[in-house]
């Protein structure tokens, strides 16, 4: 039990909230970069369902841009901001600590984020996007807050067997879809959308909580040992795995795209499912290497990163803002009551990246004015109460 006096009187967490200059530059930078692969991912998407083609009937461009995301993107952000997740509720769990409060009220605080990340969720899906994310990592909060108490050797553990139950859920999955899962059909209208993404939804969280459990508390274990906020000091592992990381995702994503492209038709169930776990497991290790790849160059822009990555960060401090505004935007331009738009993959590819810039633009301007995101504030607040509004993000 900690002294008496070190918990009497806590800072009030809105006092104490991190100021935008004392926050580290390699988690934002990640966030904001890998921003870019969620978007160039989700407008893909969007561009194959509005077709209803398979890619093997597109042309030449259509099956590079394919192949691309399949190697790079598809399943290789997410598992970052997974990542990013675990070690940014570590990250609160730390600094309330060193503020003096005890684990029960930690774990209320964060317990109560994730109901609100389920609501925000809730109304993401409900109003744009099936594939949400956020209603799995307030699930995740809710319940294995308790990973941030285990020790090492048993957050480890836990991983291994997060990382043996999805491998087993994506194989089984896959193989009784026919070893190559099929895109829901794009409806027509606005209630037709609307019950598609209702109708999806807890197939997706069931789906993306056995994806997203992994990276989650491999987050918290690298939280511990503030892999980001000080990569100066750990750059032998990161050196170590940012160039393993993303090998192994390519090499691993090689048979997904040959299938994913058509060069590799005649694939049985198992064949194919066993391709999809493949791509899906070597994901993870993609995602960290990414991580780690932007650690190291955190490292060497440290001091003087420039207008760049000092615009990247920007929109890593906004995600979630601009990760719903991504959505936004795809209810825009990809919707049947929206702009209905029908392209080709590499167009699809095209729109996400153009988007994201000018996310990125939007980014800075919030930047030099000052502000910070609308979601962020509105789920410090909810988090924390109207005391914490003005306060800057954890």
């Amino acid at each position: 039990m900690p002294p008496a006096q070190t918990t009497a009187a806590p800072p009030s967490p809105a006092a104490r909230a991190l100021p935008a200059a004392r926050r580290s530059l390699a988690p934002d930078l990640a966030r904001g970069v890998m921003l870019l692969v969620i978007a160039a991912a989700h407008a893909h998407l969007f561009a194959l369902m509005a077709t209803g083609t398979d890619a093997t009937l597109f042309g030449t461009w259509d099956r590079i841009a394919t192949g691309t995301m399949t190697l790079f993107a598809d399943l290789r952000g997410y598992p970052m901001f997974a990542a990013l997740f675990g070690y940014g509720m570590a990250q609160i769990h730390r600094r309330r600590s060193e503020q003096g409060r005890e684990w029960p009220w930690t774990r209320k605080l964060l317990r109560r984020r994730g109901l609100w990340m389920i609501a925000f969720g809730a109304v993401h899906v409900a109003l744009l996007f099936f594939g949400d994310i956020l209603a799995v990592y307030g699930l995740l909060a809710l319940v294995f807050v308790g990973a941030l108490r285990l020790s090492d050797r048993a957050l480890l553990g836990s991983a291994a067997a997060a990382l043996l139950a999805a491998s087993a859920f994506v194989f089984t999955i896959t193989f009784a879809a026919g070893g190559v899962p099929q895109l829901p059909e794009k409806p027509q209208g606005l209630l037709g959308e609307l019950a598609l993404r209702l109708s999806m939804w807890p197939f997706m969280i069931i789906l993306m909580t056995a994806a997203t459990l992994f990276p989650f508390l491999i987050g918290i274990w690298a939280a511990r040992r503030r892999l980001l906020e000080r990569p100066e000091q750990h750059l032998p592992l990161l050196r170590r795995t940012a160039p393993a990381g993303i090998a192994v995702a390519v090499l691993g994503a090689i048979p997904q795209a040959l299938i994913k492209t058509g060069v590799w038709t005649d694939v049985s169930a198992a064949v194919g499912a066993g391709a999809a776990t493949l791509h899906q497991i070597t994901g993870f290790a993609g995602g960290l290497g990414y991580a780690a790849l932007i650690g190291l160059v955190a490292v060497r822009i440290a001091g003087r990163p420039g207008p760049i990555a000092t615009a990247l960060a920007a929109l890593g401090q906004r995600s979630l803002t601009f990760y719903l505004l991504q959505s936004v935007a795809w209810a825009v331009l990809f919707a049947s009551y929206g702009l209905d738009l029908r392209v080709s993959t590499a167009a699809g590819v095209a729109i996400g990246a153009a988007v994201w810039l000018v996310t990125v633009v939007l980014a800075e301007l919030m930047r030099r004015a000052d502000m910070r995101g609308p979601a962020e504030r509105a789920l410090r607040r909810l988090t924390y109460g109207t005391t914490a509004a003005h306060g800057r993000a954890d």
